[in-house]
């Protein structure tokens, strides 16, 4: 059984569904908390992804499926964090009146603190009940360390150069059996041996590692990343192999509420993200790319089902379930299989 001391998994992560209003401001609620790191898409339309952070600022955008440096959006982008969720501003790609968005959320610990354990100083705003801190740090070029602030070794790193026009860089605990030599990209592409990214070294209970690639250590350059350690009942962050099949399950000890994919031993395919709210029920074909401006779509070779302890796959394309193809994948609950409080989920 997966207890967990997260009985509520809603307290540190939610996903939220609303409808534009432009040229009106947008008061998205019902998050349950206030957000620190906010991630949008328009499911009805193709504009990018907006990923926004409590230490950024929340009009400052860096989208997954772009290289591009962060853009402050001004009057156009979240004007707030607010206690219950956010306000969006006048823009199409978070507020085109009567588009469709999804938005995920999750919390950290406000504006963040200076961490010294690091060769580099960063800023972090860390949540360790929940696992996750979000990082700040200027580049130096040459090899290095960052605090992540966690207290624990991040199993997923989540990193953009936000004032150089660099490709997004993942480490993932479970790509290969040498994840910090692997080049993992917000891209269609399959992981590759690229030691410069994290000098070869995996993250520890205080640090990651950074080497002299520009796209994590560029020297001069402002880098976030975004840091997450497993949390039982509540974040799982692991791999499978596909079998080909209309049944793979995946335990990940609770039920989830997103879910996103990656296949990392085949060139061409997309981040997929899928997530309890936007379909509601089994089976789950509504899917949106975090590397790709796609409108939502509906297909029923990537259909998942939800389970009380984790998700089971009954598609079969090469993007979620080929035989003998390797996947990733990131995880967050909705509810524990079981609980501190021997509360057990039920299947959906």
């Amino acid at each position: 059984m997966a207890y967990t001391t997260i009985n509520k998994s809603t307290d540190y992560f939610n996903t939220v569904l609303y409808t534009g209003t432009e040229p009106s401001n947008k008061a998205v609620t019902g998050v349950g908390f206030q957000p620190d790191w906010v991630w949008i898409k328009q499911r009805s339309g193709t504009e990018g992804h907006y990923l926004a952070d409590v230490i950024r600022g929340s009009t400052y955008v860096i989208r997954s499926n772009e290289t591009a440096v962060e853009n402050n959006r001004g009057s156009n982008g979240i004007q707030s964090f607010n206690s219950d969720g956010f306000t969006a501003g006048g823009g199409d790609d978070i507020n085109s009146s009567g588009g469709t968005f999804a938005s995920w959320n999750w919390k950290a610990n406000g504006a963040g603190s200076a961490n010294t354990a690091g060769t580099i100083n960063s800023t972090v705003s860390v949540n360790t009940t929940a696992g996750f801190s979000i990082v700040s740090y200027t580049g130096t070029g040459a090899n290095a360390t960052v605090g992540h602030g966690l207290s624990v070794a991040p199993s997923l790193i989540i990193l953009k150069n936000r004032t150089s026009a660099k490709q997004w860089q993942i480490l993932h605990h479970k790509n290969t059996a040498a994840p910090a030599t692997q080049q993992l990209e917000f891209y269609t592409d399959a992981t590759a041996t690229v030691t410069s990214q994290w000098n070869s070294v995996m993250p520890t209970n205080t640090v990651f590692s950074i080497g002299t690639n520009n796209a994590t250590n560029e020297s001069g350059e402002s880098i976030i990343a975004y840091c997450f350690a497993e949390k039982t009942g509540y974040s799982k962050f692991g791999s499978y192999t596909g079998n080909g099949s209309s049944s793979n399950f995946i335990y990940t000890g609770f039920k989830p509420a997103f879910v996103m994919t990656k296949c990392t031993s085949n060139a061409g395919e997309s981040w997929l993200i899928q997530d309890s709210k936007r379909i509601g029920y089994n089976g789950i074909t509504h899917g949106l790319l975090a590397n790709s401006s796609a409108v939502e779509a509906s297909e029923t070779y990537q259909e998942i089902d939800f389970l009380s302890n984790g998700f089971n796959w009954k598609g079969t394309d090469t993007r979620v379930n080929a035989n003998n193809y390797t996947y990733i994948y990131m995880a967050f609950a909705e509810a524990p299989l079981v609980g501190s409080n021997n509360v057990p989920a039920t299947a959906r």
